[in-house]
């Protein structure tokens, strides 16, 4: 099976990057100047053991593949972006398996409405990706946890295969026939990712505690199980935070990366999410909300992790 990673970020790179050094047939889809360098000299990753630079194949679009009829597409661009690259995936490929190995749990029914196999991937792996032609992986000896299944559930023939080659490839992962009970859970730990991204510190206290209160609030009120507990602890472990070299501690998470960067934010389907549930459900969601709309006053207004204090975002919902 080859392996299409649309997204070669941070955690799109990443994978590549450990499935090719594992002998496995890569194609790696990114953009911009990150196409370019890895063009120019490979795909470079960091780990805390070694830095390697990997000779990926890398293409602009989905387009500039010649399709075999063997592949299956990791989407891992962030969910703003996946509906447009969904209908380019289709009008290149055609019907071909996908797996979204994303955060969130809107980019599985996106992808339901235009193919007809679709996969949910929980994704738990800290990787950064600032530099253009480099990724770097913060965990060994396992990269990261990817366990994934059918949508909306089940398991296949193909999924496991997937999750075998990751496996070998230093990820955990595992088959799940019920994939999105994960994802679920993972977006309640998502919903700090603005609240770091803004205040470039990841101890928000009361405000984290309400966001994620208001989530479990929504998820009874809309009938969503998600794993708790020892359950949810034990399905996420495997990857164990270390130094890279040159790097000292991992500046932040996803959204961080983005404000850093300058690059659209996710939170729309994030913190969103919870938002969207709350009011179909009939249940109020104002500290939700309320990172949602101050993320997007960052992205607009060019802030940067640390221009915002979490108080300053507290009063925000006092005063609404």
């Amino acid at each position: 099976m080859r392996y299409i990673i649309y997204g070669a970020g941070g955690i799109g790179g990443t994978i590549a990057a450990r499935l090719f050094q594992h002998g496995h047939d890569v194609v790696a889809i990114c953009r911009g100047a990150h196409l370019e360098a890895c063009r120019a000299s490979g795909l470079t990753l960091r780990d805390p053991d070694e830095t390697v630079t990997l000779p990926v194949p890398v293409v602009g679009s989905p387009a500039e593949i010649e399709w075999r009829g063997d592949e299956a597409a990791l989407v891992t661009m962030k969910t703003q972006d996946t509906q447009a690259a969904l209908l380019a995936l289709r009008d290149a490929a055609g019907d071909v398996p996908v797996v979204c190995a994303q955060n969130g749990v809107a980019n599985e029914r996106m992808a339901l409405r235009v193919f007809s196999r679709v996969y949910g991937m929980v994704v738990w792996m800290p990787t950064t990706h600032l530099t253009p032609g480099e990724v770097i992986a913060q965990s060994t000896p396992i990269t990261g946890v990817l366990h994934a299944g059918c949508y909306p559930t089940g398991t296949d023939h193909l999924i496991g295969m997937v999750c075998h080659d990751l496996t070998e490839s230093t990820f955990r992962s595992d088959p799940d026939p019920a994939i999105m009970r994960l994802k679920y859970s993972k977006l309640t730990t998502n919903l700090a990712n603005a609240v770091q991204g803004m205040c470039g510190d990841a101890a928000a206290g009361d405000l984290v505690r309400r966001l994620r209160d208001e989530a479990a609030q929504v998820y009874e009120a809309a009938g969503v199980d998600y794993a708790q507990g020892d359950e949810f602890a034990e399905r996420a472990k495997g990857p164990t935070l270390k130094e890279v070299p040159g790097e000292g501690n991992r500046g932040g998470g996803s959204t961080w990366q983005s404000l850093t960067r300058g690059s659209g934010l996710e939170t729309d389907y994030l913190n969103g999410e919870i938002v969207l549930l709350g009011a179909l459900h009939g249940v109020p969601t104002p500290f939700n909300r309320m990172v949602q709309m101050a993320a997007a006053e960052a992205a607009r207004l060019g802030r940067k992790p640390g221009d915002y204090s979490v108080e300053e975002l507290m009063r925000r919902v006092e005063m609404s």
